[in-house]
């Protein structure tokens, strides 16, 4: 999708902005007139049509509120792997996001539920969209209680490192530095949250949930050991496999955790599995984008707090995935949420660089 791989080093050959959103306006307008075609189809009306395209450019919208943390996390990992490694990602990667996450899972969703084929659910999210979008409901809670202890250990591990000095929450980040040495100590705050959470709920709903975040600890944990014993074995491949397999699964689970609550929350707005897929889709081709544009650009190492105020959002997302066990919370809120903590930390890194530019101007 991109002309060649991406480069690996930050600030290398950084491209004008507009131009790393190429394919993302190209898809854009792909998508937007297919989701016309589709409302024609499904309406034979203007306003039907009109109706259709409007709510494919909000589930974009949506998707990409959601991602803006997804991308920072995604651009903090991939500055690690090979630029092979990277390329796979960006290209592999983003079929596997859009098709699988938008589509498949879905789908796969509703067969475990419904205990039907995969090309029944096909059919039944092509003629009966509402029992459809019944049975996604239905499932939403072990979606909430897996999805938000994933990321709730992705982001409490961003915290809890011993090697971490640069703090932007200095008083709450410092004792978490403090306490990491204690060895398990993020999945034990995990496991007393999902405990807590759990003890409000009905006993058949609590021990839905409570097996379901355990499975999502479990995956958090296989991930890592997994990606590991992959990425230590880098020795032994060859030079074009290098560097980035445990990475690769590490992004494509994280991934998986983001879409959650999209995929579900979209359903509010249409019963259309394939409108659905349509909007999401552009959307997260915004988030490659972004990605590639934070990696090449060094953007992460230009603001020193961006990536804090992306795992204070990963995490505040987690817990409101574990509330919407109980109550309903708008898209616009998480969206909103997440964005306005990248707003702040971006703005504290701002001024942190503006203090230390007059610093070393005087020293000067």
């Amino acid at each position: 999708m991109e002309n060649g791989p991406p480069l690996a080093g930050p600030r290398a050959a950084a491209r004008p902005m507009l131009q790393y959103f190429r394919w993302a306006f190209i898809v854009t307008a792909l998508g937007l007139v297919l989701g016309a075609a589709l409302g024609w189809q499904m309406t034979g009306t203007l306003g039907g049509m009109l109706t259709i395209f409007f709510i494919c450019a909000v589930l974009a919208v949506l998707e990409i509120s959601l991602s803006f943390d997804n991308a920072i996390v995604n651009a903090n990992k991939l500055k690690t792997m090979t630029p092979v490694w990277q390329h796979r990602f960006l290209t592999w990667g983003i079929v596997i996001a859009v098709f699988g996450m938008r589509i498949v899972f879905p789908l796969l969703i509703v067969v475990i539920a419904a205990g039907i084929g995969p090309w029944q659910a096909m059919v039944l999210a092509a003629v009966r969209p509402g029992e459809y979008a019944r049975i996604m409901q239905d499932a939403h809670l072990p979606i909430a209680a897996f999805g938000g202890t994933f990321l709730m250990m992705v982001g409490l591990s961003f915290f809890f490192d011993h090697e971490k000095d640069v703090h932007w929450v200095r008083w709450l980040e410092g004792k978490m530095q403090k306490y990491a040495t204690i060895r398990g100590i993020e999945v034990a705050v995990v496991l007393v949250l999902v405990l807590t959470f759990s003890a409000f709920l009905e006993p058949a709903e609590s021990g839905i949930f409570f097996r379901s975040a355990v499975w999502g600890l479990l995956t958090f944990l296989l991930v890592e050991v997994l990606g590991g014993l992959l990425d230590s074995t880098q020795q032994t491949l060859a030079a074009g496999a290098r560097g980035g397999l445990g990475a690769f699964l590490y992004l494509e689970v994280l991934d998986a955790s983001f879409s959650f609550d999209g995929v579900i929350g979209a359903f509010a707005l249409t019963q259309n599995l394939f409108v659905i897929a349509i909007g999401l889709g552009i959307g997260a081709m915004y988030v490659r984008s972004m990605t590639i544009m934070l990696v090449e650009r060094g953007t992460l190492a230009q603001y020193r707090y961006l990536e804090h105020g992306a795992f204070y959002a990963i995490i505040a997302l987690s817990v409101i995935m574990f509330l919407q066990s109980f109550v309903h919370i708008p898209e616009v809120i998480t969206g909103l949420g997440g964005a306005a903590l990248i707003g702040i930390s971006l703005w504290s890194s701002v001024r942190w660089n503006r203090r230390a530019g007059q610093a070393g101007g005087s020293e000067g």
